[in-house]
């Protein structure tokens, strides 16, 4: 396993954690995603452990906490050997206040979640939105609160525009609150939007992006074939709507080029796809899913070798899409603007 630093903090991370939204299947939308109970969840986590593999990450709304209840549960006994990455902002509960990220939401959540995964700190804790309702400054003030007490250690967000982040920022250097170290961020090979403003972000201000979804909800398995029918298992026949938005065409073409890289290195098509990313910049670490130890194992096989520049080339040119403005037009003027890839 590589390890790396998230983004200009002093924590170092594995280069591939482990997503643990398969844990508790409770609800519609998670128990597609996966159903792992405590049991299967050891023997999961025992393989992460062997490879390497010690962030784990969830959130309080994956199965209505039962994800973190389940990821405690399983690492009972090596805590210690462990990194834990949680987020909250998300509604959970019906009162007012049970939503966003105010002082009052944040405090009350952060300690249902230290109770639910049996431990007296969480390493990662990060902004699942933007809540535009509450001033950064609560925002911040109430997490620098939350280290000083030791209840966290470091923070991050997830699914922040650029605007968001910065002003998150530019408020914390003001008052010295902590900075935001981490973005969980969508990033893969069928979804690069990544790549035009949070990427340079990271760059120049230290984020380091932990990846969700790096096989594009599902979508690069290697399982989905033109003019084939969606596997029987698949959590996209409840999920597809509620994901990123992908093109037919481009996901075949895509799929198309990792087919043929697959079968000159060897891989499988998750694990050349993961490989890819891992070779982009900001990315600390890439969050893996699996349902079972079956997938845990293809996808614990991208570590330990690396695509050629031939094969980056070919992966870039077929996942390549049109940039929104203003990037387009900054693309042009590489001279003095150059992109981070």
């Amino acid at each position: 396993m590589d390890y790396r630093r998230l983004g200009a903090s002093g924590l170092t991370v594995p280069l591939m954690s482990f997503g643990a939204a398969t844990f508790g299947g409770r609800g519609e939308f998670f128990s597609a995603w996966g159903s792992t109970d405590v049991a299967e969840a050891r023997r999961m986590i025992d393989l992460c452990l062997d490879a390497g593999v010690t962030l784990f990450d969830t959130a309080d709304v994956y199965s209505n906490g039962n994800s973190e209840a389940v990821l405690g549960e399983a690492l009972k006994g090596r805590r210690d050997k462990a990194l834990i990455s949680t987020k909250a902002t998300f509604r959970f509960g019906d009162d007012a206040n049970d939503v966003g990220s105010s002082r009052f939401h944040i405090v009350k959540t952060c300690e249902a979640q230290l109770k639910r995964l049996q431990t007296d700190h969480i390493d990662i804790f990060q902004l699942h939105g933007f809540d535009a309702m509450t001033p950064p400054e609560e925002v911040l003030s109430t997490l620098d609160q939350l280290v000083r007490d030791g209840k966290i250690r470091y923070v991050g967000v997830s699914n922040f525009s650029g605007w968001h982040l910065m002003k998150s920022l530019a408020v914390a250097d003001r008052y010295g609150y902590p900075r935001y170290v981490a973005n969980q961020t969508y990033y893969s090979l069928i979804g690069r939007d990544y790549e035009w403003e949070l990427m340079p972000l990271g760059v120049d201000q230290g984020i380091g992006a932990l990846v969700w979804s790096p096989l594009g909800w599902g979508r690069l398995t290697g399982k989905i074939r033109r003019g084939q029918p969606l596997p029987e298992v698949s959590r996209l026949h409840k999920t597809a709507d509620k994901g990123p938005p992908v093109a037919d065409e481009y996901l075949y073409s895509v799929i198309d080029a990792l087919d043929e890289i697959a079968k000159e290195t060897g891989k499988s098509i998750p694990q050349v796809a993961l490989n890819w990313l891992f070779q982009r910049p900001t990315v600390s670490s890439v969050i893996i899913g699996a349902r079972n130890e079956q997938q845990l194992k293809d996808n614990l096989g991208a570590i330990g070798w690396s695509l050629t520049p031939e094969h980056i080339a070919k992966l870039d040119a077929a996942s390549a899409t049109p940039k929104a403005y203003p990037y387009w037009h900054q693309s042009g003027f590489a001279e003095r603007n150059p992109p981070p890839v």
